[in-house]
């Protein structure tokens, strides 16, 4: 666990102004300009350190509603709107032609045999949500009952099929990666019902010709997890074995007319964050990308040290720059933070016993800061501003734990 933790509490901060005079003035720290550790510090992998408040807050979303059998619900705010039930605007037949499927009472329909639909928008790793039904009236059986598929990227199919109370073979199923891994289970609704898949696909990614990650797809079908984070093992086909190849960085979303009017609604993306391999920072990176991404970090704290220079309260740009050290090990930031932390340490040792009681709990804090950044090694040892401001605080018995 990390040794201190500086911030969530307003503390009361003055130390003499570099010059020749010593000037103190009682000020009160924001707790959004006080460095704050919690967990370890950054290391050869992962370069925020462990509860890391410079770390990015998340993006927020509103979250949509869920479908019922008669309507389907709301998206989420960020999604990516490829069919809203009124028309086929973001579509297109497989050979560029204008798409030729129905829309009618909210749904779009295959025409059978007009073709397959693509749409125009081109995307790669996604969460995507898809609504289809097979038709009311059962005819056919096996293959030939409700089918049609989802191409993600024109190239991997998730099965679409009437699998009610229908024998087929297992790796065609509904949910099914097409040819490749049959659905977990088969929770599929009546014909004619809509039914629901949620997919989370991440493509395959190919560094010098060989596979780096295969790339997975993790499905679920009315809220049941079907497919459990399935490894790809290549473009599916029927009756042939995939076989693993690179993947674009995109391709479209395609639909396949196999000859039944299946119905489609409420279909949506949304684009997922790059995976460490390719250039996300989240997660367990490379060496080379953990210590660019840490001295980056490093960089937009010095510079956001430098907007809180104030001579008269130097004690939050102190703190900051101290902070910047954790990530990278600047020399001319370790220089700065002793030219500031000496006469800090020294305008101490000035204050009557009550007036250093006072500041008690500030003391302890910037102390428990030297102590995270000489255990992380992010200061020379035998640090000269530290090793006095501990010897301060061992003085007043500052240092030993509450019983």
């Amino acid at each position: 666990m990390g040794v201190f933790m500086l911030g969530a509490m307003r503390i009361c901060s003055t130390f003499a102004a570099i010059g020749a005079v010593s000037v103190f003035a009682s000020t009160a720290l924001a707790a959004g300009s006080i460095p704050r550790f919690y967990g370890d510090a950054p290391d050869d992998h992962h370069p925020w350190a462990v509860h890391d408040p410079n770390r990015p807050q998340p993006k927020v979303v509103t979250p949509g509603s869920f479908s019922s059998l008669e309507q389907p619900g709301q998206p989420p705010s960020d999604a990516i709107i490829l069919f809203d039930g009124t028309d086929l605007s973001k579509w297109e037949s497989g050979n560029g032609a204008p798409a030729k499927w129905a829309v009618k009472e909210g749904v779009m329909e295959v025409v059978p045999s007009s073709g397959e639909l693509r749409t125009k928008d081109k995307f790669g790793d996604c969460q995507l949500h898809l609504e289809w039904a097979a038709p009311k009236e059962v005819k056919g059986d096996s293959q030939g009952r409700g089918n049609s598929g989802v191409f993600l990227m024109g190239l991997v199919e998730i099965q679409i099929l009437d699998s009610y109370n229908n024998i087929t073979y297992a790796d065609g199923h509904a949910g099914a990666v097409y040819g490749v891994n049959p659905p977990m289970v088969n929770p599929l609704r009546a014909p004619g019902e809509f039914q629901v898949y949620d997919i989370v696909f991440r493509r395959p990614i190919y560094k010098g010709g060989q596979a780096v990650d295969p790339g997975h797809v993790t499905i679920f079908l009315n809220g049941v997890l079907i497919q459990d984070h399935t490894a790809l093992e290549g473009p599916t086909g029927h009756m042939t074995r995939s076989q693993p190849r690179p993947f674009p960085d995109k391709g479209p979303l395609a639909l396949q007319d196999h000859g039944n009017p299946t119905r489609f609604r409420n279909i949506w993306y949304r684009e997922l964050p790059p995976r460490p391999l390719e250039g996300g920072t989240d997660g367990y990176l490379t060496t080379e990308a953990t210590m660019a991404k840490r001295k980056e970090i490093a960089a937009s704290i010095r510079q956001d040290a430098d907007q809180l220079s104030n001579p008269n309260n130097p004690l939050p740009e102190m703190l900051r720059r101290m902070e910047s050290l954790a990530y990278e090990k600047d020399e001319a930031t370790v220089q700065k933070v002793q030219q500031m932390a000496t006469p800090y340490v020294e305008a101490l040792k000035t204050l009557s016993t009550d007036q250093l009681s006072a500041r008690k709990d500030e003391v302890r804090q910037v102390d428990g800061a030297f102590k995270y950044l000489a255990r992380f090694k992010a200061i020379p040892a035998g640090f000269e501003p530290a090793a006095e401001l501990d010897k301060l605080v061992k003085a007043q018995n500052w240092d030993r734990k509450k019983k």
